[in-house]
């Protein structure tokens, strides 16, 4: 005897001839957010287990991860680079700012993670601004980095999972809309949204795995000087300050994600080819069933596809960067707005010369420092460097910007004025950085007070 099983209610608009053609809504719309929305999923404490609701985007999805998975069989599949986890992930890649250690002479490009700290050191407002001659806004953010202790391979600590909770959302709508497809008697709308279900949960779930790292230099040598540099920028300038051991991860870590199973991230492969078939059944299939049936499959992506909006809105970099922070046990930064770069240069030099911090004979050089900053050689310039080093140098005596008229007899009247305009920019900085010495100094003492 044939048993049928009749639906739990009969919807009117079923008996219509009306299609709602959604298979081209399946497998590319909302790819984008799905991709920033994964990239979190190593982020947030517990967002992994939280995947399960009907995504869209599932072609583009395959076609992004399918990537990290390399093997002949995988690359013939998902054909493009083979980058690292970490760059596909989004947690590298991005270049850094020119870095100069003052006292050790390290000159190199920095990664991803002084990437981060330059983006939020532009977050941060100035508490101080030095008057002068205004040519373009700049700026010196100074950051004291101490006893952060990220070493090598420790883990990257993670965010709260108040965020991700709000996946309770789109997994209700998606089990609600399944269930509704099943009473009303669409089990082919009901099949291809429990498809979707499973196949983003099990990819959450699987990507999730990964555990965000810390690689940076292993020891830092003994006995080298403090790290003391400048992070070099158009307009902007940040100071790092601390010993080696602390300022290493900013200027030659990296995040690094390990995920189980590498290099050939074989399981990550097989989420990819589930994702895929997903797209390639819902783009087939959901033409076949009912009018309401569609309609419940669109409800379940649009709700899943606010949510990954929601998370791709975070900025997966400004996490990174409050995670980069905590791990440095959230370093104090100071701003101070200046007016033009010959100030900006010689304010930083004053900041990095400061006898409190500079170790007892050391090779600090200012005049090195502001070539960093201007590195023009022309007479003028080269005059201008001369005059403020030797006034700097100077010890418990009164600065003085100026210079003699013999001094001034071998220069054009043109080359005159603006030597002269340089000088001055030059007293405002000096100025300047003695009016606001005490925050200067006080960020330091501040460093005791920090969270660990």
């Amino acid at each position: 005897m044939n048993t049928t099983i009749l639906p739990t209610f009969i919807v009117p608009i079923n008996q219509s001839n009306f299609n709602l053609n959604t298979s081209n809504v399946a497998g590319f719309f909302g790819g984008d957010e799905v991709i920033a929305a994964m990239a979190t999923v190593h982020l947030y404490r517990g967002r992994r287990w939280l995947g399960w609701y009907n995504s869209p985007g599932s072609y583009t999805v395959a076609k992004k991860f399918g990537q990290l998975s390399s093997s002949r069989f995988w690359d013939g599949l998902f054909p493009g680079p083979n980058l690292t986890p970490a760059e596909v992930f989004g947690l590298d890649g991005k270049p850094g700012p020119r870095y100069w250690g003052v006292f050790s002479g390290t000159e190199m490009i920095t990664g991803h993670l002084a990437y981060l700290i330059v983006q939020r050191s532009k977050e941060v407002e100035a508490e101080a601004e030095v008057e002068g001659r205004e040519t373009t806004p700049l700026s010196v953010t100074i950051v004291d980095v101490g006893d952060a202790d990220v070493k090598h391979l420790d883990r990257a600590p993670m965010m709260s999972i108040h965020h991700a909770l709000l996946a309770a959302i789109p997994i209700t709508i998606s089990l609600a809309t399944c269930i509704t497809s099943a009473a009303s008697g669409d089990w082919l709308a009901f099949s291809l949204i429990m498809l979707g279900i499973i196949s983003s949960g099990v990819s959450c779930l699987v990507m999730g795995t990964a555990q965000v790292e810390f690689a940076s230099v292993k020891e830092a040598a003994p006995g080298v000087p403090p790290a003391d540099g400048i992070l070099l920028m158009r307009t902007d300038v940040v100071i790092l300050r601390g010993a080696e051991k602390d300022i290493d991860p900013i200027t030659k870590g990296k995040f690094d994600l390990k995920i189980p199973g590498g290099p050939e991230f074989r399981r990550i492969g097989l989420c990819s080819l589930l994702l895929l078939a997903q797209f390639l059944l819902q783009l087939l299939l959901i033409p076949q069933a009912t009018t309401f049936g569609q309609i419940m499959f669109i409800v379940s992506l649009v709700a899943s596809w606010a949510y990954n909006s929601f998370l791709s809105s975070l900025e997966p970099e400004k996490i990174q960067t409050d995670i980069l922070l905590k791990a440095l046990r959230h370093p104090p930064m100071l701003k101070i707005a200046l007016k033009n770069r010959a100030a900006q240069a010689v304010f930083a030099c004053l900041v990095l010369s400061d006898n409190t911090r500079r170790p007892p004979n050391s090779d600090f050089k200012p005049k090195e420092v502001l070539q960093c900053f201007i590195p023009n050689e022309t007479r003028v310039w080269n005059t201008w460097r001369d005059k403020v080093v030797e006034e700097l140098e100077k010890t418990g005596e009164e600065k003085s910007f100026d210079l003699s008229s013999s001094d001034l007899s071998e220069f054009k009247v043109g080359e005159k004025e603006l030597l002269k305009s340089l000088l001055r920019d030059a007293r405002n900085a000096y100025q300047g950085y003695h009016n606001h010495i005490h925050k200067i100094r006080s960020i330091s003492s501040s460093k005791e007070k920090r969270p660990s």
